[in-house]
């Protein structure tokens, strides 16, 4: 048996049918999508899709390709003995086996009504509540609230977020770059350093006793990896499915791609998680010439990691980030005060290991080509955002 089998149905899983017939494989192709749908693009679901309707699906031909798409069939377990997924319709043997079931968000507690958005059933639902006047509750001042933001503002609604951190995005850029997208979200009732408690009937109840009453109420809280499946199946699970630097799990024969896997990363010397759409339109690549070219002849294996690249509109600008900072690397702000600002956060040794861009695409360019050069920019000059990188 010659029959490759993708678990997915989102980007990630078409690139992978994609590549797989473009670098040669003539066998048998079948891909596991749980929704109704054909893969569709998500990045437009958190903007375009929530002011009007969108058909975001992908342009992947899979009669083309000859690809068996099934869709409303999800994997549901992995036997550990058999080469076979476990499915509601029944067992799919397979010779080879690709990850890619993605993230789910994660919702919050409590029993009330509750919107998050993975899907663009979830963008459909989310976007008829977005009445003018409804008041919205938005949980997480993140990539995904200030997306969820800026369209509820645009369709007239009142909108309130609540935020555990001291700043919008702290979390994830820390609390100095944070603070400096606080004017952005003047037009939103912004409470800081609460969370919510619980999701009730009526609202939110916070962290500090008090309730919110709201019409909607968004989680944006975060994601996590669909593993679940994978429980017992041989395939070790660390926040993601574990892979090397070429998609390989720990199981011979599978693979993952896109936000599931946890792969390591050479150029850092840690493992990542990337959960931006570029990094699930890449990885197809390298891990359908691994499946087909295995470890025979002399070439060695190509290897994926890249420089991590997403980007976020929200209230009427594009973030570009580039690269992977840690805590330990330090942060320059380049045009303070100015509205097109950027962040560059260097390592210790002074490599500059990434970079926030405002409204400057080519900035972006340049700094995750010098990213993958292993540049060491001028510190003292990093401040003026003209200075090369």
């Amino acid at each position: 048996m010659n029959r490759i089998v993708v678990a997915g149905g989102g980007l990630a899983a078409a690139r992978v049918c994609e590549q797989l017939r473009a670098k040669g494989h003539d066998g048998e192709l079948l891909v596991l999508c749980a929704e109704p749908h054909p893969p569709y693009d998500r990045p437009p679901l958190t903007k375009a899709a929530l002011l009007e309707e969108r058909d975001t699906t992908l342009r992947t031909d899979f009669e083309l390709l000859e690809a068996d798409l099934r869709l409303g069939v999800a994997a549901t377990g992995l036997a550990p003995d058999r080469d076979v997924v476990q499915t509601a319709e029944g067992e799919i043997p397979f010779s080879t086996l690709v990850i890619a079931t993605g993230s789910a968000p994660v919702p919050l507690p409590g029993s009330g009504p509750q919107h998050v958005v993975r899907t663009a059933q979830d963008a459909a639902h989310l976007r008829a509540g977005l009445r003018p006047g409804a008041h919205v509750v938005l949980a997480g001042a993140s990539w995904i609230g200030g997306e969820v933001a800026t369209a509820a503002l645009r369709l007239g609604c009142r909108v309130t977020c609540v935020e555990p951190g001291p700043a919008p995005l702290a979390t994830a850029l820390g609390d100095e770059v944070g603070a400096l997208f606080l004017p952005w979200w003047s037009d939103v009732d912004l409470r800081l350093e609460v969370g919510v408690t619980e999701v009730t009937a009526t609202g939110v109840r916070l962290g500090d006793g008090s309730h919110l009453t709201a019409d909607v109420v968004v989680a944006g809280i975060g994601v996590r990896p669909q593993t679940d499946w994978l429980s017992g199946s041989g395939v070790e699970v660390d926040r993601g499915v574990v892979v090397d630097e070429h998609l390989r799990t720990t199981r011979p024969g599978a693979y993952a791609v896109g936000d599931v896997a946890a792969r390591w990363s050479v150029r850092w010397n840690r493992r990542l998680r990337v959960e931006h759409w570029d990094d699930a339109r890449t990885g197809p690549d390298v891990a359908a010439a691994v499946i087909l070219g295995g470890d025979a002849g002399p070439e060695p294996l190509p290897v994926h990691d890249p420089v991590p690249y997403f980007w976020s509109d929200q209230f009427g600008h594009k973030i570009q980030y580039v690269g992977q900072h840690g805590a330990e690397d330090a942060v320059v702000i380049r045009g303070r005060g100015s509205a097109k600002w950027g962040a560059a956060w260097l390592a210790p040794d002074g490599t500059l290991n990434a970079h926030l861009s405002i409204d400057q695409p080519k900035q972006m360019i340049h700094a995750r080509a010098a990213i993958d050069a292993g540049a060491k920019p001028d510190p003292g000059s990093l401040a003026d955002p003209d200075a090369a990188l």
